[in-house]
């Protein structure tokens, strides 16, 4: 899904710009030492976990991201206010076309998630939002952290009830449990890898090895390199899609499937995958072990214990498991554009009485009210060249009114997105507003691999 796939990339771009160690950190501890676990909510939203966290005492929103090794702050509006520690300037690469960016570096900031709290965290903080990223998920998303959460605790993420268990390892014992595969880690760079096994293509029964980053923030099932394994190629089923944004523009790769990813005794059948050309990898390729990356596409489909004291990962498949891999059939990318104002009539109704002051005589009387209400707005980031959308009509910065004859305003972000995953040929109507003219356009979702 193109929606998808861009926000793997920003937080692949990130988490790239930020590999050296500066300074050694605190580490996140339990307030109560004899504390054995903490259970926090969170939310899923197009397959990443968004937890909340205080940063100095001010409460913002994360992603928990796996595959970045620093707490990285990039979203701060003046209404914001969050105290910083002991705050320098930097410069930092690699972001996009690769020219340098102002960043501030801060240290000794206290970072709390519920009772886990680290009171010397180092944060980077990037001045500017190049990638607007709460408007890809539709909500406030002020940063990412992985690693300096992660590496000092088990820690269990369910899925389906959207919740995660951090537990002391020491005090924590592993229930006997047959249907659970249990997988060692590699670490790279504070970035653990597993190995696993694919089917490349129906004709060629052969399983390949690779090496795979695990990345809960790449909402994208799997990523592969081709020239990092002779027998890594592109299928010959595939179509060009846009992977994700640098500073200079979108970013373009090609999107297929695979026959089969094998984690042990657990077997999924045709995972989307997508090709990423070797320019826009060039630093994920600096660990030359590396084939790719296995994201939240696939671990969602599980209960995840992250053992990082231990180094293994654990998995149980959970009710998704079976469900099919699915992208955007549609060509539209679509993000968050801020709140409209919406009126809302009601429509109230009396017979033969009094409704309100008005004295009807066996009549019936009909008073229409309205309100007006902040409601969210979408509207069209990019259009895939020869997709379904494209070929019908609809421009970049086309602002959605009604999706098959509902209220853009009733859905959120990702039901929208789902919208355009349901089904081959399944018939999408949009009404938009493109330069105050309100234009109506219809076109059929097309599966293309």
């Amino acid at each position: 899904m193109f929606f998808l796939k861009k926000i793997f990339f920003i937080l692949f771009i990130l988490f790239q710009c930020f590999s050296s160690d500066i300074n050694a950190q605190d580490e996140f501890r339990f307030i109560n030492n004899y504390q054995k676990k903490q259970q926090i909510s969170f939310k899923l939203i197009n397959n990443l976990i968004v937890i909340p966290l205080e940063i100095n005492g001010k409460k913002l929103s994360f992603i928990l991201d796996s595959g970045v090794s620093k707490t990285i702050l990039f979203n701060i509006t003046k209404n914001d206010s969050i105290g910083l520690n002991n705050v320098e300037k930097v410069e930092l690469l690699g972001l996009g076309n690769g020219e340098s960016v102002n960043a501030l570096l801060s240290k000794n900031n206290k970072v709390s998630v519920k009772n886990l709290v680290n009171y010397n965290e180092t944060l980077y903080v990037i001045l500017k939002d190049y990638f607007d990223l709460s408007s890809k998920m539709g909500i406030t998303i002020h940063g990412i952290l992985g690693y300096d959460l992660l590496k000092n605790f088990i820690v269990k993420i369910n899925y389906k009830h959207k919740k995660i268990e951090f537990y002391n390892p020491k005090k924590y014992k592993y229930r006997k449990c047959k249907k659970c595969e249990v997988f060692p880690l590699q670490f790279y760079r504070k970035k653990p890898y597993i190995n696993v096994q694919l089917q490349l293509d129906t004709d060629n029964k052969e399983l390949v090895d690779v090496k795979l980053l695990i990345d809960s923030g790449g909402s994208d099932a799997i990523w592969l390199f081709e020239d990092t394994n002779e027998k890594i190629k592109t299928p010959k089923l595939f179509f060009n899609d846009i992977l994700g944004e640098g500073l200079s523009g979108p970013i373009l790769g090609k999107r297929s499937r695979i026959s089969k990813i094998k984690l042990k005794s657990f077997e999924l059948e045709n995972p989307t995958v997508s090709f990423l050309d070797s320019l826009s990898t060039s630093n994920a390729r600096k660990f030359k072990g590396r084939n790719g990356s296995i994201g939240a596409g696939i671990l969602k489909r599980f209960v995840v214990w992250f053992d990082y004291p231990n180094k293994q990962i654990t998995l149980k498949k959970n009710g998704s498991f079976t469900k099919d891999f699915n992208y955007n059939m549609s060509g539209l990318d679509i993000v968050y554009s801020g709140k409209q104002l919406v009126r809302q009539e009601k429509l109230t109704r009396n017979i033969d009485g009094y409704n309100q002051n008005v004295r009807t005589n066996n009549s019936v009387s009909f008073i229409t009210s309205f309100s007006y209400r902040f409601r969210p707005s979408f509207k069209i980031k990019h259009v895939v060249p020869e997709s379904p959308a494209a070929k019908a009509g609809l421009l970049k910065d086309d602002v959605i009114l009604k999706i098959n004859g509902i209220p853009s305003h009733s859905f959120t972000l990702s039901k929208i997105n789902q919208i355009f995953q349901e089904r081959d040929q399944k018939k999408i109507r949009i009404l938009v507003d493109r330069n105050g003219q309100k234009i109506k356009f219809e076109f059929r979702l097309e599966k293309k691999v």
